[in-house]
């Protein structure tokens, strides 16, 4: 299943971000892929200030690599991949796992591979050349898991 969404603005973004964080459990795994400065960071960052018991600084983990949160759905993992190239190196940040017990969102999955997980969720981030507020985001993942997060977009947006 698949929704392209028109964002209009950083704000309603972070809405997104809050919806589809009020429907996460552990295991869940969100992909989010698009170009540098396309939002992927600025979504994730408002889906964990969504989950987390008290708040708190997100960085991003562009040099950590991977962040992690006690929140009220459970762990949060927000790892970001861009400066890996190999697949043992996903590996060793211990990401196999986690995508098994916590809620892990993933910036640049690419690097994944044969480790992405089968029903992820995946947001690929767009910009507007001609609106730099505007993002375009199409979601996806299989409906078994899926189906009734996409349908509510379907009606919504």
């Amino acid at each position: 299943m698949q929704v392209t969404l028109s964002m209009k603005s950083a704000e309603q973004t972070a809405r997104l971000a809050e919806q589809i964080g009020a429907t996460l459990t552990p295991g869940d795994c969100l992909l989010l892929s698009g170009p540098v400065g396309a939002g992927k960071t600025h979504f994730a960052r408002h889906l964990i200030w969504s989950l987390l018991h008290e708040p708190e600084d997100v960085p991003s983990p562009t040099f950590t690599l991977v962040q992690t949160y006690d929140t009220t759905r459970g762990e949060v993992w927000h790892a970001d991949l861009y400066r890996l190239s190999a697949l043992d190196e996903v590996e060793e940040l211990g990401l196999a796992d986690a995508m098994e017990t916590a809620i892990c969102l993933i910036e640049w999955p690419e690097v994944l591979g044969p480790l992405t997980p089968p029903d992820a969720l995946s947001l690929a981030f767009q910009t507007n050349k001609s609106d730099t507020e505007a993002r375009h985001i199409t979601v996806s993942g299989p409906a078994t898991r899926w189906q009734a997060l996409l349908g509510q977009f379907d009606h919504d947006t």
